[in-house]
């Protein structure tokens, strides 16, 4: 059994630390990947400050060269892909399409970013003063950590590292405890593709201690978090005190909202898709869908007769749909939603159970679920769950629905199904997230285009696409004086 290591300035090294977390199929818990051993805080300050030494040296290389190595592990990652998503499946739990498809989406974000080194570009600004000449030029921060979750274990570690290492930052990289074994495969394939020494280094260990170590340090410029809520704002509010930039992508309570003029085959079919894929597990997961009156029987007896007849079991089977929850909290956490709606007074329509079958019965596991009559102040209507559970919100009519929508903390990802086009721009005028999507499921992006929300959702700079540097430079104003002569008047 892997006793996974850290990587430090070049070197693959094993903690000292006693504590350790095994790493569990969690489709089926007999199967043990390999152990953790949980980085001290002395481990992580010393990545810290490899990267610290070796920044001077990488913000000097040009950046296409520093493009160049994340162009090589754009084509390692691609020649790994299949390799790769069978450990993602293993590992996390979602089906082996799923994993492909992000594995797709991570080579596609690094080819992006590799590209942006050549289009590092500053603007020039005309004077009002004459001989006088201004530009701006971007510049790395310095140190970076990227702390990164279980749910997209391989595709958001590689939007985060690939657009800080091109921008000529260093990267401290601590990725959730529960998805170790892909950490460590991203990390490797950069060490082929020749990054140098110190400018990328792993830490493997609990949030409390090594990540507390690591964006506490002073070294550390920036920190990009993707997670919950409690922990972004916290991480926030320390980084925040001593200056750091932070970019935080946090939670969702995404909707769908259905009118009655919707293609109802489309909107069943792409709820579905949102609510279930990935087993729930994404931040544009599909949440809530708000229904109009008019057509909300009809939905439900669909979305319901979907959810049942989707296959349930270990991602590693390409017949499977949905696969596990990703470990026993979660697994936990799903089944406290499920009562609570009930006790809520939600009508539980189908799944709230285990599902029983063959091959079931070792891994966490969980129906598809979906509650209808769901009430705006239920908690499941509110809480993000983060499993395959939807909420059915009925709606008089487009005024209400919006109203509905627009009701939440969150402020992610959302979508609507009509074919209204005054209605549509109106929803995509007045909806209050930072993505939304036409006749089409609330999941789901596109490398070169940015990613990202609002209200409680998102701090800082959006990532991914025409903004991805942007969170990883400073902008610097250079005013060039060819006078030659001492300047008369008002300096302000």
């Amino acid at each position: 059994m892997a006793i996974y290591r850290n990587f430090i300035n070049g070197e693959w090294v094993e903690s000292i630390s006693s504590k350790t977390a095994d790493n569990i199929n969690p489709a089926n818990t007999d199967d043990v990947l390999g152990t953790i051993k949980q980085a001290t805080r002395d481990e992580a300050r010393s990545a810290v400050e490899a990267a610290s030494e070796a920044f001077r040296s990488w913000r000097s290389t040009p950046a296409p060269q520093r493009g160049r190595i994340v162009a090589r592990f754009a084509r390692l990652l691609e020649e790994d892909k299949e390799n790769l998503s069978q450990i993602l499946t293993r590992e996390e739990g979602k089906t082996v399409a799923e994993s492909r498809g992000e594995l797709q989406r991570s080579i596609n974000v690094a080819d992006f970013c590799a590209g942006e080194s050549r289009r590092m570009t500053g603007e020039t600004i005309p004077s009002e003063l004459p001989l006088n000449f201004a530009y701006t030029i971007k510049q790395p921060l310095g140190v970076v950590a990227c702390v990164t979750p279980w749910n997209f274990p391989v595709a958001i570690p590689v939007w985060k590292i690939a657009p800080a290492l091109t921008a000529g930052n260093t990267v401290v990289f601590k990725p959730a405890s529960l998805t170790p074994a892909t950490a460590i495969r991203i990390v490797e394939l950069f060490e082929e593709a020749g990054i140098p020494r110190g400018v990328l280094n792993l830490i493997l260990g609990s949030g409390s201690e090594a990540g507390d170590e690591i964006i506490n340090h002073p070294a550390v410029r920036a920190v990009s978090f993707t997670g919950s809520n409690s922990v972004g704002v916290r991480l926030y509010e320390e980084c925040s005190r001593r200056g750091a930039k932070v970019q935080c992508e946090m939670g969702g309570k995404n909707p769908v909202v259905i009118l009655e003029d919707a293609d109802l085959d489309l909107a069943v079919e792409s709820t579905a898709q949102g609510a279930f894929g990935s087993t729930g597990q994404r931040c544009t997961a599909t949440s809530r869908a708000i229904v109009v009156n008019e057509i909300a029987d009809e939905f439900v007896s669909r979305i319901a007769e979907r959810a049942k007849n989707l296959r349930i079991g270990d991602g590693a089977d390409t017949q499977t749909e949905v696969g596990p929850v990703v470990d026993s909290n979660q697994f936990k956490s799903v089944l406290h939603y499920i009562n609570v709606g009930r006790e809520d007074g939600a009508e539980l329509v189908c799944g709230g159970d285990l599902p029983r079958g063959a091959g079931l019965n070792k891994g966490y596991f969980v129906q598809p679920t979906v509650f209808d009559k769901v009430k705006p102040d239920m908690r499941i209507g509110r809480e993000e769950i983060f499993g395959p559970v939807l909420s059915v919100l009925r709606v008089k009519d487009f005024d209400e629905a919006m109203q509905v929508a627009n009701d939440s903390e969150y402020g992610l990802s959302s979508s609507i199904f009509s074919n209204d086009a005054a209605r549509i721009f109106r929803f995509v005028d007045e909806i209050e997230t930072g993505m939304t999507h036409i006749n089409s499921p609330t999941t789901g992006g596109e490398a070169h285009i940015p990613f990202g929300g609002i209200k409680s959702t998102g701090i800082g700079e959006r990532e991914q696409g025409s903004t991805a540097l942007d969170f990883y430079t400073e902008l610097k104003v250079v005013y060039v004086d060819y006078t030659g002569r001492k300047r008369e008047g008002n300096l302000y």
